[in-house]
């Protein structure tokens, strides 16, 4: 018997096969484009994600001569996936990481509404979540939510897309309409946005048991899977990654080093009294994930390798290298995103700058303070996701197969750096969810500890741990005499 995981990030959309025991059977990628229509605008033409879907899943099943135990699938969060009342999308999904709304946060966090609905949901609002999408869809294409019957997340897209089911599961209902406390989609904060004529478009919650559901006759054709397999819808990607590098219980954390970078810690309670940043995910068996997830992540070491003219990111790596810690004084401040920065506090205007420069500085001083800059925002995001400081962090994604980078976290964060053994941790963590979800064993602990591989430790270096606390207090400073500057830069669009 296999298990068949499916993971739809924002670029790539990967499926994995495994065994009974989590060996991988098989894999199959396919990118995906992000569309930019207008600037500040990030889409996705939802048939061709599907597509994706589709033809990943029959690439992993062609050659598999035993029956599928079941489906279980992952996505990107947040957004928003508009559909009709049979699916069929009513335009482009509207991502993430999309800044069109941001005029509109920005107009919320000024007048409180914000903080206002951070109290009940523990989630920091910003302009790539639906209440601000479809906020400016009534102010710019009001047509577009008149035709519309269902708001999705990719995860509910792809789940309606393989049973005819219209459902959310608590990840993605955490935000940003969820009472975190009632664990409940919230008419309190429809109103405070004043968004409550929309409510309608929520899909139903479900939890447990609930999220599980047959493969439909017409998806059971075009994926090549038997009819009535059971199809399982995971948590959103974050969640399931954090699940599938070994971060299960309450106190572990975990940094997703990807296209966001994504600071996160499992909690048994929820504070809707703590400082005002970053999200908090309504998980099953009464706990949540407290995220801090960038708008910049490991884009700015893209971005770094063209404007220092390295070859590519392992020539990056190798020159910021060659500069000592500390980066010869060089500060960077990461905040690249036309977005501005959501985690671990909310800046719609951000932007990032390298901070004190002189002639006597080469690029190599740079690539390291970009390096460093990424890993005081992990440190801070920490500091905001735990109640005490976690005895080791466990990364993953794309970033974290560099070694440099896994040290100079290490280093920063003065802590254990454990990177997972597995490529496709997101899938993975699907798998587990499915594992328990389905009876095979009663909790995730208990399947993470049968089917997580080996890992890697990078410990801190004891002559570094001094000087790098003073830097991220200096690093803290700059960020905050920087919010002047972008002032005056918001002032001048």
């Amino acid at each position: 018997m296999a298990w068949l995981s499916v993971d739809v990030g924002t670029s790539v959309v990967k499926s994995v096969m495994y065994t009974d025991d989590g060996r991988e059977l098989a894999l199959a990628r396919r990118d995906t484009v992000v569309l930019s229509p207008r600037p500040g605008f990030a889409e996705q033409d939802m048939n061709s994600v599907w597509a994706a879907v589709v033809a990943t899943i029959r690439e992993v099943s062609q050659n598999l001569h035993e029956p599928v135990n079941g489906i279980s699938i992952t996505a990107q969060g947040d957004g928003c996936w508009l559909v009709d009342a049979i699916g069929n999308p009513t335009g482009n999904a509207v991502l993430w990481n999309d800044g069109r709304a941001k005029d509109i946060i920005d107009a919320w966090q000024q007048s409180g509404l914000l903080q206002q609905a951070f109290e009940i949901s523990g989630c920091m609002g910003f302009p790539g979540l639906s209440n601000a999408i479809l906020r400016w869809l009534e102010q710019n294409d009001p047509d577009r939510i008149r035709r519309s019957r269902w708001v999705l997340s990719c995860n509910g897209w792809i789940f309606s897309k393989l049973t005819g089911r219209f459902v959310a599961d608590h990840s993605d209902a955490s935000n940003p309409f969820g009472d975190a406390t009632r664990r409940a989609y919230s008419d309190d904060l429809a109103k405070l946005y004043k968004l409550r004529k929309h409510l309608h478009l929520l899909p139903a919650r479900q939890a447990n048991a609930e999220l599980t559901a047959p493969l439909a006759p017409n998806a059971a054709q075009e994926i090549g899977i038997a009819l009535d397999t059971p199809v399982i819808i995971a948590p959103y990607d974050i969640v399931t990654t954090a699940y599938g590098c070994g971060t299960v219980r309450p106190g572990q954390a975990c940094v997703i080093l990807g296209t966001t970078i994504c600071t996160e810690t499992i909690t048994s309670s929820v504070d809707l009294k703590a400082a005002y940043a970053g999200t908090t995910i309504i998980l099953d068996e009464d706990l949540y994930l407290r995220a801090m997830p960038t708008l910049t992540g490991c884009e700015a070491l893209t971005w770094a390798m063209k404007l220092l003219s390295c070859k590519d990111l392992q020539g990056l790596e190798s020159l910021a290298a060659t500069a000592p810690a500390g980066a010869n004084g060089v500060f960077f401040l990461p905040y690249l995103s036309s977005a501005g920065e959501r985690a671990p506090f909310l800046a719609p205007y951000a932007h990032g700058s390298f901070i004190g420069l002189q002639l006597s500085h080469g690029r190599a001083d740079m690539a390291r303070a970009v390096y460093e800059g990424l890993a005081f925002v992990i440190r801070e995001c920490l500091s905001a996701t735990s109640e005490a400081e976690p005895a080791e962090i466990r990364l993953c994604g794309g970033g974290s197969r560099s070694d440099f980078f896994c040290q100079v976290i290490a280093d920063v964060c003065g802590i254990a750096a454990i990177r997972t053994g597995d490529s496709e941790v997101g899938a993975r963590g699907a798998f587990l969810f499915a594992l328990t979800a389905t009876g095979v064993y009663a909790t995730l602990e208990e399947a993470a500890v049968q089917h997580l591989p080996p890992s890697q430790t990078f410990e801190p270096s004891k002559a570094t741990i001094g000087a790098y606390m003073e830097r991220y207090r200096l690093f803290l400073e700059l960020r905050r005499l920087s919010h002047l500057q972008w002032s005056l830069l918001k002032e001048g669009d």
